[in-house]
């Protein structure tokens, strides 16, 4: 999502093989979020629903919102209650103990403010709102890799691309505040992770909005480059491949 006419694409197959680790991971927001039997919360950017059936399976009763709709009915599939809604459109009014949102905001590059204005309206008073997407520096030496790529290919301003956006744990705190939110915690997380189908299939995953600037018949060669660039910083002797992941986390609550 984002100013850029070439979006990422959203495939829940693809997902659950090149990324499910991006729900595996959330056990310590989760954590944060601490939902509690009867609560009602609202799963922002859902996804296929992974760690939304965990929230239920609290005893919770959730609403999971994604603007895919392959990965809302992969959600619906699982048997929860998913619904098609962008990130910066969200209809609720005081509904909501609380929020939650995992590996997804950065995606909805396009109004971070309007996000954060529709979760503070969706919450009841005194409701919480824990997250954790990517922080700043999260994947910089991929975006590197891509850029460069596609400047190589005669790209202009491939910088306008990037579909993801990444702030300091400082400017995500004043634009909290500024929506009505108190900031209880925050941070920013190194978290160098792994990647099960290596970088070729993350980029397949991802990087979708950088290969669509170029013909269909150049896609695959692109990707292979990028790759090729990061093998020296992000794949190790025995061929395991490690994103250069950070994480913002935090936990935010209505004043």
């Amino acid at each position: 999502m984002g100013s850029t006419e070439f979006a990422q694409e959203w495939n829940a197959a693809r997902y659950a093989t090149n990324a499910r680790f991006v729900a595996d991971m959330g056990q310590a927001v989760f954590d944060l979020l601490n939902p509690q039997p009867g609560e009602r919360i609202l799963d922002l950017g859902c996804g296929d629903g992974a760690l939304t059936e965990r929230i239920v399976s609290a005893g919770a009763h959730v609403v999971g919102v994604d603007a895919s709709s392959d990965m809302v009915n992969a959600a619906r599939r699982r048997g929860l209650d998913a619904r098609v809604m962008d990130g910066g459109s969200l209809d609720f009014n005081s509904e909501f103990d609380a929020v939650f949102s995992n590996a997804a905001m950065h995606w909805m590059k396009r109004d971070p403010d309007a996000v954060i204005s529709g979760i503070h309206r969706a919450l009841k008073p005194g409701g919480r709102f824990a997250a954790e997407m990517g922080g700043h520096g999260c994947v910089a030496a991929i975006t590197v890799a891509l850029c460069a790529t596609l400047q190589e290919r005669g790209v202009p301003n491939p910088a306008g691309l990037i579909p993801w956006y990444f702030p300091t744990a400082d400017e995500y705190s004043a634009r909290l505040e500024r929506a009505g939110f108190y900031v209880e915690s925050i941070a920013l997380i190194p978290r160098p992770t792994q990647l099960p189908t290596g970088m070729r299939g993350w980029l397949d995953t991802f990087a979708i909005p950088f290969a669509k600037s170029l013909p269909e018949n150049e896609r695959d060669e692109f990707l292979n480059e990028a790759t090729e660039k990061l093998r020296p910083a992000l794949c190790d002797a025995q061929g395991r491949w490690t994103a250069d992941y950070v994480r913002l986390r935090f936990l935010a609550k209505v004043r």
